[in-house]
């Protein structure tokens, strides 16, 4: 969701971020997505949390066909390129900075015949929810999108807005700081959260979280 650029020498460790592509062989298909740390900053490279929450939605235990599905704060547009080339409708959206960059790794990765499936759309968290009926969405995706403690009232006001009780989120993070376990703490009181994943090797978890009217399988 931020659109923060690092400085390079601060952040030798990173160095592959700084790579103008990254390829995945995901879903079947050949991604490759276009990459821009010096424009956009964590906005525009793929991190762990995308690769994971993908391979999570590979393995099956997620029903994807003609599902409805937003991704938040979708930076490189991994996760929804996958859950589209899954078989989902999918509408993915970041800030409007981001936007032009996203669409354009989208277009390059979806195949003609699925490009109707796919919508990239403009979301600033906690701002023109409006535009988002609540109940519009089967399943919310979220990768790595925990980490900025400001953002974290808009996040919980967005997720709280676009989910019924039909809906499930899926969060995919590293939780590095006091403040992600804050965030969940917060989630729990407003969802009914479990942990469905964990990455040993990449230290990343999947969280599922559902309103707490209703716990339902998707």
């Amino acid at each position: 969701m931020a659109l923060v650029p690092y400085d390079e020498n601060l952040l030798p460790a990173l160095s592959k971020l700084h790579q103008t592509s990254a390829e995945f062989h995901l879903a079947n298909h050949r991604i490759r997505l276009s990459q821009d740390w010096n424009r956009l900053g964590v906005a525009a490279v793929v991190w762990d949390a995308a690769v994971v929450l993908c391979m999570f939605l590979e393995m099956g235990k997620v029903d994807l066909k003609g599902k409805r599905v937003i991704e938040l704060g979708a930076g490189t547009g991994l996760v929804g390129i996958v859950a589209a080339l899954l078989g989902a409708n999918v509408t993915i959206t970041d800030r409007e900075p981001a936007l032009e960059f996203l669409a354009a790794n989208v277009r390059e990765n979806i195949p003609p015949s699925q490009q109707g499936a796919v919508r990239v759309s403009e979301l600033t968290w906690g701002e023109n929810l409006h535009l988002y009926p609540t109940g519009s969405f089967d399943l919310i995706l979220g990768a790595d999108i925990v980490y900025l403690e400001e953002t974290f009232p808009a996040l919980l006001q967005t997720l709280e807005h676009l989910s019924s009780e039909n809906t499930v989120v899926l969060l995919s993070c590293r939780i590095r700081y006091e403040r992600d376990e804050r965030f969940l703490m917060e989630l729990r009181r407003r969802f009914s959260v479990q942990e469905v994943h964990y990455d040993s090797q990449r230290d990343i978890h999947i969280y599922r979280a559902v309103t707490n009217t209703k716990n339902t399988e998707l």
